[in-house]
């Protein structure tokens, strides 16, 4: 068993025990459990194994017999170990985590954070939060889009299941440009990356190669490793159908190198020319963590940068304009001339006029 799912059931089952005032039963915890985590099923011995889990970790859960039969809660000691308190900074530094964490609203990651600033709020004294107030009037975190993944909560309660689970799932996916597309993959993570969230994934080749109610399983990594942005997903079906997971290290090789909306299998290296007075600019805000430079005799930078798609490259490059040259790939070098010669077309002639705007027109119209 992955050691990620006993640690988010025992975190679940502590927040169970912390809002019943009275505890709760074994079968209570494990029909609570079931329903809150969106599992199959789960068996009394597991979840009597987590609690002595959190016994042994030193959480003070007790257990005594009721009318109800045994009953499992936090003991007094839960209280100080609970306890919170923070310092004006502190709170600062938190509010600033929470501020670029607002994608999240609206899912289930995002209960967590509210209730966690729900709980430093209540026990913080007057003059420190008055403190931070003076401070979050002069203090601001911009650049984060304005966007939450409220309509898909069932999305990503479907998802987290099945990563738990290791089912296939069916999903349908309007990725730009192109058609609604019914397809399978293999759920193996979630990531936030850019204000975005991703679902590290897998393409099982068919259904046929996926195991069926039996729990059997196919073989452990026949399928690529790829990124779907969670926007573009209409709807997720778990399927009776389940994968081997994979390694936490190659998961985690993945997401730290090939993640983003521009994703392949293969990564391949760009070669650019920053000039001079550019080069500044790229050594502040890199555009990878793992790129490399060189600065040359004349003053300019040598990028060497992996990717695995042109798209990740090019409107970097061109956000630079003539201070940014592609040297390699050759691909990728003609596609920018391609592009830039259709622009210089379109900007050669004269800018065609301005529509109207439609309420302008209305307006006009009604007016007459």
């Amino acid at each position: 068993m992955a050691r990620n799912e006993q640690l988010i059931r025992q975190h679940k089952i502590l927040q169970l025990l912390e809002r019943a005032r009275f505890g709760k039963t074994l079968q209570e915890l494990v029909d609570d459990l079931v329903d809150e985590l969106g599992l199959s099923g789960l068996s009394d011995r597991t979840v009597r194994r987590d609690l002595e889990a959190l016994q042994a970790a030193g959480i003070d859960v007790d257990s005594h017999e009721s009318q109800r039969g045994k009953i499992w809660k936090l003991g007094p000691g839960t209280k100080g170990v609970h306890k919170i308190t923070a310092s004006a900074t502190e709170l600062i530094a938190l509010s600033l985590g929470r501020d670029l964490l607002t994608p999240l609203m609206g899912t289930v990651f995002w209960q967590g954070i509210e209730t966690f600033w729900k709980n430093i709020q209540e026990e913080l004294t007057e003059p420190v939060w008055d403190h931070y107030q003076k401070y979050r009037q002069v203090l601001y975190v911009l650049g984060t889009p304005a966007k939450t993944y409220t309509e898909q909560q069932g999305i990503i309660k479907t998802i987290n299941r099945a990563i738990l689970e290791h089912r296939v799932v069916e999903i349908e996916y309007q990725a730009i440009g192109k058609p609604l597309a019914t397809k399978l993959i293999e759920p193996y993570a979630v990531a936030l990356y850019q204000s975005s969230l991703y679902i590290i994934c897998g393409y099982p080749t068919s259904p046929a190669d996926k195991s069926g109610a039996d729990g059997t399983s196919a073989p452990a990594g026949t399928a690529p490793i790829v990124n779907l942005k969670l926007d573009r997903f209409q709807k997720a079906t778990a399927l009776d159908h389940w994968y081997k997971p994979r390694s936490h290290e190659e998961i985690d090789e993945y997401v730290r190198s090939r993640l983003g909306i521009f994703s392949s299998p293969e990564m391949r290296e760009y070669v650019l020319k920053i000039s001079q007075r550019a080069a500044p600019w790229v050594l502040e805000d890199p555009w990878r963590s793992d790129q490399e430079t060189e600065e040359l005799p004349d003053g300019s930078l040598l990028l060497r940068v992996q990717a695995g798609h042109d798209l990740e490259i090019i409107p970097k490059a061109l956000a630079l304009g003539a201070e940014a040259e592609i040297l390699e790939p050759a691909s990728c070098r003609d596609a920018v001339r391609e592009m830039v010669e259709r622009m210089h077309a379109t900007y050669s002639r004269p800018a065609p006029a301005v529509p109207a705007p439609a309420k302008a027109l209305v307006e006009e119209s009604s007016a007459g």
